[in-house]
């Protein structure tokens, strides 16, 4: 067996909150071929398994009584090319904005909206992740995943993923697939994306009037360095609190109230609101107890600032949930996937 699994393994250095967790063992899988001894080995042990990318998405709030696999495997590779569309492929393991840099590099257009998002490529599809206008499926053109009940690997199309507002086919049935490998659909016809106001915004204090895509990705990693804090710095998940999708009534009630109610409107009918806005209403920006806190500058981000332990977050997630359901009557749900609670 090729695949190393050690005991007793601290998973500091594998989740960007930068907690202090251990797993019962831990492995880390370069190929398919260790994905498939992983499985084996947890079956075989009657263990299981948990697979982990980046550790970018995760809150662990206690010891990890498993088989922790964490992706890999790298690669990027070419395999159609018309002279205008292009897709491309990448491994699971591979880093996410790393990847977005290469792409561009290549000449293609796409994922410049998505830059310097953290994670790896294999999770992307997880959250359908997005930004700026784009998100994951606007761009997906398959992928490969093991089917973890059987062994067999199977090829998804768009439809099949059901890719919803940071959700997926694959978050919806948890354990059950493994994603190997991930393509994308890219452009070497530039069809940018400036919807948002701060993107316009960027580059017209750049001086930029006709940006490329690679103009594009600078200016939204640099309103993402201000926005969002370092996870090499200050330990956090990103946004922690998906915005929430609420009647059209409850929007006009909350802005009944609270006139500056930051609020957009869904096909459905619906309202999305900006949870940021409503944390950062009920007074919980810049709060901080111990070591475990919201950012000072950006009120959707939690933040480690030193030792703070899972259950400390998940504590602080908990109350602010709490306070946004009896302020607003709003149900926020978090985004990362919580384990060892």
């Amino acid at each position: 067996m090729s695949l190393v699994i050690q005991s007793d393994v601290s998973l500091k250095p594998f989740n960007s909150f930068g907690v202090e967790v251990k797993a019962r063992l831990f492995a880390q899988a370069h190929d398919d071929a260790e994905v498939r001894e992983a499985l084996d080995y947890s079956r075989e042990h009657q263990l299981p398994l948990l697979v982990i990318g980046g550790g970018s998405n995760l809150l662990l709030a206690g010891d990890i009584q498993a088989l922790v696999l964490r992706m890999a495997s790298r690669g990027t590779r070419l395999l159609e090319d018309d002279g205008q569309r292009v897709v491309v492929e990448a491994e699971a393991g591979e880093p996410w904005h790393p990847f977005v840099q290469w792409t561009l590099g290549q000449g293609l257009s796409g994922l410049e909206n998505l830059s310097l998002i953290p994670g790896t490529v294999g999770a992307a599809p997880m959250q359908n992740i997005g930004a700026y206008g784009v998100e994951i499926k606007d761009v997906f053109a398959g992928l490969t995943a093991l089917d973890r009940q059987t062994g067999e690997l199977r090829e998804f199309d768009l439809e099949q993923c059901r890719f919803a507002y940071r959700d997926s086919l694959f978050k919806q049935e948890v354990g059950r697939w493994l994603i190997l490998r991930v393509r994308f659909a890219l452009s070497r016809a530039e069809h940018l994306h400036l919807e948002y106001g701060p993107v316009r915004q960027r580059l017209a204090e750049q001086g930029i009037e006709r940006p490329t895509a690679g103009d594009v990705s600078q200016a939204i990693c640099s309103i993402r360095s201000e926005k969002l804090p370092d996870p090499a710095v200050l330990g956090n998940a990103g946004s922690f609190f998906k915005n929430p999708v609420v009647p059209a009534a409850l929007a006009e009630r909350i802005r009944q109230a609270h006139p500056g109610l930051v609020a957009y409107p869904q096909a459905d009918g619906q309202m999305k609101l900006a949870a940021g806005w409503l944390i950062e209403q009920a007074g919980w920006k810049g709060f901080r107890e111990a070591d475990a806190g919201v950012h000072r500058l950006q009120s959707l981000v939690l933040v480690n600032y030193g030792n703070a332990s899972g259950r400390q977050l998940l504590a602080l997630a908990q109350r602010i949930q709490r306070d946004i359901a009896e302020r607003f009557g709003v149900e926020l749900e978090m985004e990362p996937n919580l384990y060892g609670a």
